[in-house]
């Protein structure tokens, strides 16, 4: 019988305390969120794009300013004006040669036109230079979207945190508002409100606002009615603590990750909608430049200077595609069903 038994060994874990051993560190919630986000290529591109663009936007304010993008030689327009793109390098369609029509031979624009100066993204009909007001019409599509959401985030977030947390008819009524508002075109809110304050940015950024909170406020209201019945709630209910400290203590943080990705689609689709709005004449006035000004004045000369087109709408699509894609892979990063630890 003992010679049966010495031929089994144990198999497995010998010692139980081994079992109990963590093999992966323990992460915070931010910290596996930024560990899943920087699986994602495209988007951790998107967001270094996105901080050089920023980066870009700010530091620019001091260097060039709205005055010295809109400012031309009255006296020398045909000289400067409708330059095309030259670094000063051979590299083609961007060496300062065009093809003027009727011709087949490209020649040097700056030579014939006797300017020194290069113009890296070339000039406008006006003669005014193309990368300035490409830089102040960054800046200011990136303010309008920007200031825009923000407002949205304000109202969207406190409208649905109160719908949700009232419940009752009071959630019932204020989601009609929403309907209401949602029923609105926006194109007449903006017509109205350019017709009271003019078409100015803030115009714009009202406008964008007060049309656009309320998806916001539908998704923190449904978070709100799943949170307000949790274990954590309803013990911060039974120590006293008030509605407002819940929800800004409990609430607001276990819905961020939401919010977050919310707010990164919200921004491309405010610089859009001011591109449209500059497209119908409802957008920012001349001589202020933004992105969609710029592509709106570039339409007429489509046929023979392409780049005053081409360039503003290179810089609308890079910037809205890198918002996309940062969203979408924040929106896979703050899912718990795509957590690997």
């Amino acid at each position: 019988m003992e010679e049966v038994q010495n031929e089994f060994s144990l198999v497995g874990i010998e010692d139980k305390s081994a079992s109990e051993n963590i093999v992966k560190p323990a992460l915070s919630t931010w910290q596996s969120v930024w560990r899943r986000l920087r699986k994602n290529k495209l988007a951790v591109v998107s967001l270094i794009f996105l901080v050089l663009v920023m980066l870009y936007a700010l530091i620019s304010v001091p260097v060039v300013s709205q005055n010295s993008a809109n400012d031309f030689n009255t006296n020398a327009g045909s000289k400067y004006k409708n330059l095309p793109p030259k670094s000063g390098l051979p590299i083609p369609g961007w060496d300062g040669k065009t093809t003027t029509p009727g011709s087949v031979d490209a020649t040097d624009v700056y030579e014939k036109n006797g300017v020194d100066q290069n113009y890296l993204l070339g000039t406008d009909n006006l003669g005014r230079s193309v990368a300035k007001r490409v830089t102040v019409g960054l800046r200011i599509s990136l303010f309008i979207a920007i200031v825009a959401t923000a407002i949205d985030l304000l109202i969207g977030v406190s409208y649905g945190l109160v719908s949700g947390w009232l419940g009752g008819w009071v959630d019932t009524t204020m989601q009609r508002v929403i309907e209401v508002i949602s029923a609105i075109p926006n194109l007449v809110v903006v017509t109205l409100l350019a017709m009271l304050f003019g078409s100015s940015i803030w115009s714009i950024i009202l406008a964008i606002a007060l049309t656009s909170w309320t998806g916001m406020a539908r998704q923190v209201r449904n978070l709100t009615l799943t949170y307000k019945e949790r274990d954590f709630v309803l013990a911060a209910k039974t120590l006293g603590e008030s509605g407002p400290k819940i929800a800004l203590k409990h609430l607001v943080p276990n819905m961020s990750g939401t919010i977050i990705v919310q707010i990164m689609m919200t921004i491309p689709a405010a610089i859009m909608f001011e591109a449209v709005l500059s497209a119908i004449n409802l957008g920012v006035k001349a001589p202020t430049a933004s992105l969609g000004t710029l592509i709106t004045d570039g339409q007429n000369m489509l046929q023979y200077y392409p780049y005053q087109i081409l360039i503003p709408s290179i810089v609308l699509v890079l910037v809205s595609l890198a918002f996309i894609l940062l969203g979408d892979g924040l929106r896979d990063a703050f899912d718990p069903k795509m957590a690997d630890e």
